[in-house]
């Protein structure tokens, strides 16, 4: 089953070979994937600008992912508890919250660089807003789901406060938590490369790569940024769904 998964991207590049070889494909617009493949050597070992390769590109972008991914769990996840716990709590911040959620992550980036200038902090700014609303609602979901019967039980058996969130709501929210980190480590993935298309004014990142292809029209590199970036996308996802697995092997799915 596991080789399963990968037959049909690859039948897709292959496909996709074939129609750009006999014509039905611009080159210039929509390269061949054997193009893309020389690109991706060529961001490898010579890099986009030159002596800037692709590794350190998505390393950096790594970096700024996890940095503006930490701070929205270390922020969102005690604010979703209280607010999941307490009504009182979740009524005075639940306004703020509905204002603030429906505004894009891209459209902070002005405000990011007024605040922190262009490069790492505005970056990770707009990260912590992509990341910080999933991982927060989820959080308070998975609070008010705890069984009624187990938080009674626990007060019965003379737990204090800590312990009850410690020992029974968090337990039984990680499966909703975990779902939050998912989903939020998706959109600040995707939010920081589009926040390196304009925030980052030179250095590393993947968006920052893209579009200096983008300016020397390389349209194979700009594809082979893309598919990098899908492909660590995709690991990130695994690693958490991994993480998943281990934490709430009564959820494990294959």
């Amino acid at each position: 089953m596991k080789h399963f998964r990968w037959a049909s991207p690859l039948c897709v590049v292959l496909i996709w070979e074939l129609l750009s070889q006999v014509g039905l494909f611009p080159r210039f617009k929509i390269p061949a994937p054997s193009e893309i493949a020389i690109a991706a050597k060529n961001l490898f070992t010579v890099g986009l600008p030159l002596g800037y390769t692709l590794p350190y590109h998505a390393g950096y972008s790594l970096l700024r992912v996890f940095c503006g991914f930490l701070m929205a769990c270390a922020i969102a996840l005690p604010l979703g508890i209280l607010a999941g716990r307490y009504r009182w709590f979740n009524a005075a911040v639940d306004p703020i919250v509905e204002i603030i959620r429906p505004i894009p992550p891209l459209a902070w980036l002005p405000v990011a660089i007024l605040w922190f200038g262009i490069g790492m902090e505005s970056a990770m700014f707009i990260i912590f807003i992509g990341s910080f609303f999933p991982i927060l609602l989820n959080t308070v979901l998975g609070i008010r789901l705890t069984d009624k019967v187990l938080v009674e039980a626990g007060l019965t058996l003379g737990a204090s406060e800590w312990q009850l969130i410690r020992k029974v709501l968090l337990p039984s929210a990680l499966p909703s938590i975990v779902t939050g980190m998912r989903i939020g480590i998706d959109i600040g993935w995707m939010s920081v490369v589009a926040a390196e298309f304009t925030g980052i004014k030179s250095g590393y990142g993947l968006g920052y790569m893209i579009m200096t292809a983008r300016d020397v029209h390389k349209s194979a590199a700009i594809f082979a940024g893309m598919i990098v970036i899908g492909l660590i996308g995709y690991s990130m996802d695994r690693m958490i769904f991994s993480m998943e697995n281990r934490l709430i092997p009564w959820k494990k799915r294959v």
